[in-house]
């Protein structure tokens, strides 16, 4: 399968994920690096499910069949220029990433070629999060 097509942050929308719209006072809009987060992620017990050994994003045909669909669902939003949901990371118990509501849409980015994303963070993960921000 090809490489996905190169995506531009411009030809993208992005509206708040259900999950930080229903606690406004919880959670902050950054914007981050996506290489910073991903070389922490890779670090998550959940990683081994889109990438590959050498860190690599799987293709969609590489993925399970429960994250393929995810994955495709992404790719038929970018097709259509959906806005997307912004994806919701947080701080895990190994002091790395972790990505949760919104996976699929942020690695899917990764994938496309995106070096910043916005994302919704918890505010009480603010200062972990520094070393990520653009």
């Amino acid at each position: 399968m090809p490489a996905p097509a190169h995506t531009e942050p411009k030809d993208l929308t992005f509206t708040d994920n259900p999950v930080a719209k229903g606690r406004p006072d919880h959670y902050i809009d950054i914007t981050v690096d996506t290489g910073k987060v991903m070389k922490s992620w890779r670090e998550s017990l959940f990683s081994f499910e889109w990438l590959l050994p050498d860190g690599r994003i799987k293709s969609a045909a590489e993925l399970s069949e429960t994250e393929r669909p995810r994955r495709e669902a992404v790719e038929a939003a970018l097709a259509s220029h959906q806005p997307l949901d912004k994806p919701v990371l947080g701080i895990g118990m190994l002091d790395n990433v972790e990505i949760g509501s919104g996976r699929a849409t942020f690695l899917t980015l990764v994938a496309h070629g995106l070096t910043t994303i916005p994302v919704h963070i918890p505010k009480a993960n603010e200062a972990d999060f520094k070393k990520f921000r653009v």
